[in-house]
């Protein structure tokens, strides 16, 4: 089975835009950078995993993607996630990928034993794998087996709307909670959890 992991990517000068009263534009572009560059080394190093595709409209992020070896798609038109998601699972499947699994940019302690986890929960399709954030109100990561049986609705309270989806259509789902995918960097009250300072957390 062909798994496609696909990375959607906000411009990388203006993602964390809520972490502005403790970081610098300058510091949250490094950070953004830095946590990309982890999640592609940390996709492109599991086996199961055929090929990384990351979305963004940033040509940055694309030229970084590149850099790690990973597949990229141009977002055009109007920024909106889930259209992305969309357009990049179309892209997926035309390469014959079987199942797609969505893991945004900003999980700092992502690990390739926890992802793998995660994909081993849902072999046996039809199947909705959702990792949700340590508030249970996001998704963390999201795993479509086969690729393209929901919509994606990522955006605030998606988990519970991703639940509804795969319920709704009988699918089976299974919630996998593990903190390297629970624990997303978005305020700056997520940074307590890290185990290292403001400084080291951006160095590059």
């Amino acid at each position: 089975m062909t798994i496609w992991a696909i990375v959607p990517v906000k411009p990388l000068r203006r993602g964390k835009s809520r972490l502005a009263s403790v970081l610098s534009e300058e510091d949250r572009t490094k950070l953004n950078r830095k946590l990309l560059s982890h999640t592609l080394e940390t996709l492109k190093s599991i086996p199961e995993i055929g090929d990384v595709l990351v979305v963004s409209r940033d040509a940055q992020a694309l030229s970084l993607a590149r850099d790690h070896k990973a597949r990229t798609l141009l977002e055009d038109g109007a920024p909106h996630l889930n259209v992305a998601l969309e357009r990049a699972t179309q892209v997926a499947k035309s390469y014959m990928s079987q199942s797609v699994l969505i893991v945004p940019a900003d999980l700092p302690q992502i690990s390739a034993e926890d992802v793998r986890k995660m994909l081993a929960q849902g072999k046996k399709a039809p199947v909705i794998v959702i990792a949700p954030d340590h508030r249970n109100e996001g998704t963390n990561a999201l795993y479509v087996n086969p690729a393209g049986i929901i919509d994606y609705d990522f955006g605030e309270g998606s988990f519970q709307r991703h639940r509804q989806r795969a319920l709704e259509a009988g699918i089976d789902l299974q919630v996998c909670e593990l903190p390297s995918l629970a624990h997303d960097v978005d305020l700056p009250e997520d940074l307590e959890f890290l185990s290292m300072s403001l400084e080291e957390l951006v160095e590059e």
